[in-house]
């Protein structure tokens, strides 16, 4: 009784603190245009199962600069390139911070990781620390052999597969888990190098896949202060078990690298030295502003780069896979580039990406049609501002819907075709690229909380496109067609296929190429 008497006490707070902001709310300027929202809950109504899907028709109602009332928060979604050019490249500055938010709270180490980290002198000191060691050019190409070596062993498991179907997003997922973990800690995070998928990888795939699922929602306690206290949708529960999995997976991981000095898994043979040595070397000997480096903020900047730079890459390589298999004239084009290109008697490498022109469009309009993160990770007004005629109060979220941005009849022909054919020469958008200065197509997002690791990620898709393109051809199980191949999407943070890939790869080279 004493609960339901606090719940009801709780709502008429909310219902009268509702009803003061928004007497009190005087606009210097019009707001954006936008649906009514309901008293309280605001617009959270209108988002839907898929709140990319539901926004981009609102826009389509109410114009590319939108504003919503999801509880007492102003939100802004930008849904044109143009719209979008303003907040990330005029107004940046302004946008650089992220909102308050349960899954930065509850899982990403109360903000103290790289991604929702608020902007200023903590989140540049971790910025600087990833791209100076892990994401600049010479990071980059001092551990291309480690991509290419984890490549190599996925393509030998793909070749022992025989007759069976495989699940191609669980084994994309391994081998990218293994070549960050490579990078990162020295050693492979499953398997044993043989190609073999230990327990543990589905379990880790779980945990990301949850953790996606979780971000993506829309937390009433996020936007209704006063309610947050009720977990009304068990979303800050799921949270905190989540995290406490997280968190026994890291320190598993930092534990065994300390016993084994560092040296990881490859007995001391990593040509250069992992992330974590180097972060835990740098941990009394930071320069800058931001101050030291705490054990808290190693373990969440490794969260980051296992949940960020693992899922998403295996997803979007997934979805390509997928595109191809549907459209047989486009992969029959890819293939006839990568055997001139590459011959049948070696696998593809790093260094033969520059010179497949046409495997960058299917990967471009890949990223296109299947964004991995369709919704921009959300970011915060620091001030007021004016935003094409309209205000834009302190305090306001934005979102921009990178998915409805890419589908935009007013920017491509046939938005909704997969044509890779549009970023060739004699094109509609040949000289587009995907690392954020052409707003028409930002998987990456684009201004100063860009993703960090957009170079590595770009390599990573391109390298196993291209690999698994050259080395097999590739069937789906008997019975099913692939023009009626199912291209649903799950709800989430990230962009996952709804069913997962079942398909049954058939070597097309060589046996001893596989073995190189």
């Amino acid at each position: 009784m004493a609960t339901v008497t606090l719940i009801c006490l709780t709502a008429l707070v909310a219902l009268l603190l509702y009803c003061v902001i928004s007497l009190r709310a005087r606009y210097p300027r019009p707001l954006p245009p936008g649906p009514k929202p309901w008293p309280i809950i605001g617009n959270l109504s209108h988002l839907g199962t898929k709140p990319h899907h539901s926004l981009a028709a609102l826009a389509r109602t109410y114009g590319p600069l939108m504003h919503l009332r999801l509880g007492f928060v102003h939100v802004v979604v930008a849904a044109s390139a143009a719209t979008a050019a303003q907040f990330l490249k005029i107004h940046d500055a302004n946008f650089s911070s992220r909102p308050p938010n349960s899954g930065a709270k509850h899982i990403a180490y109360n903000y103290q990781d790289l991604v929702f980290a608020p902007y200023g002198p903590r989140w540049r000191m971790l910025r600087k620390i990833c791209s100076v060691h892990l994401f600049s050019a010479k990071a980059l190409d001092d551990f291309r052999h480690v991509r290419q070596e984890e490549v190599g062993i996925l393509t030998r498991a793909l070749q022992s597969a025989g007759q069976t179907s495989v699940n191609l997003g669980q084994l994309l997922n391994v081998c990218t888990t293994n070549a960050l973990g490579r990078v990162m800690l020295g050693r492979r995070v499953f398997g044993d190098g043989t190609g073999g998928v230990d327990d543990k990888a589905d379990e880790f795939k779980q945990m990301v896949v949850e953790l996606m699922v979780l971000a993506g929602v829309f937390n009433i306690g996020d936007f209704i202060p006063a309610l947050e206290w009720l977990d009304l949708q068990g979303v800050a529960a799921s949270m905190k078990k989540l995290h406490a999995r997280f968190d026994a997976f890291l320190n598993g991981i930092i534990e065994e690298h300390n016993v084994n000095g560092g040296r990881g898994g490859d007995g001391g043979a990593q040509k250069h030295a992992d992330l974590l040595s180097t972060l835990i070397s740098l941990k009394d000997n930071v320069d800058g502003e931001g101050g030291k480096l705490s054990d808290t903020e190693i373990k969440a900047l490794l969260l980051d780069l296992f949940t960020a730079g693992t899922d998403t890459s295996s997803s979007t390589v997934e979805w390509a896979i997928a595109e191809l298999l549907r459209h047989p004239k486009i992969l029959a084009r890819v293939q006839l580039e990568l055997d001139a290109v590459v011959g049948p008697g070696r696998p593809v490498t790093e260094a033969d990406l520059p010179h497949l022109t046409f495997l960058q469009a299917v990967v471009k309009e890949t990223f296109r049609l299947h964004p991995s993160t369709p919704l921009s990770l959300p970011r915060m007004a620091a001030e007021d501002c004016e935003i094409n005629g309209y205000f834009i109060p302190k305090g306001s979220t934005l979102l921009v819907n990178v998915w409805a941005i890419a589908r935009d009849p007013d920017m491509w022909s046939e938005p909704l075709a997969f044509r890779p054919e549009r970023f060739l020469p004699g094109g509609e958008k040949p000289n587009a690229d995907v690392k954020g200065n052409d707003f028409e197509v930002i998987p990456f997002g684009a201004g100063r909380r860009i993703c960090a690791g957009m170079s590595l990620g770009l390599r990573m898709v391109q390298l196993l496109t291209a690999t698994l393109l050259h080395a097999f051809n590739w069937d789906l199980p008997e019975g099913q067609m692939a023009e009626k191949l199912d291209m649903e999407e799950a709800y989430g943070l990230t962009l996952q296929r709804a069913a997962p890939l079942m398909v049954h790869p058939r070597p097309r080279l060589a046996p001893n190429v596989y073995m190189a």
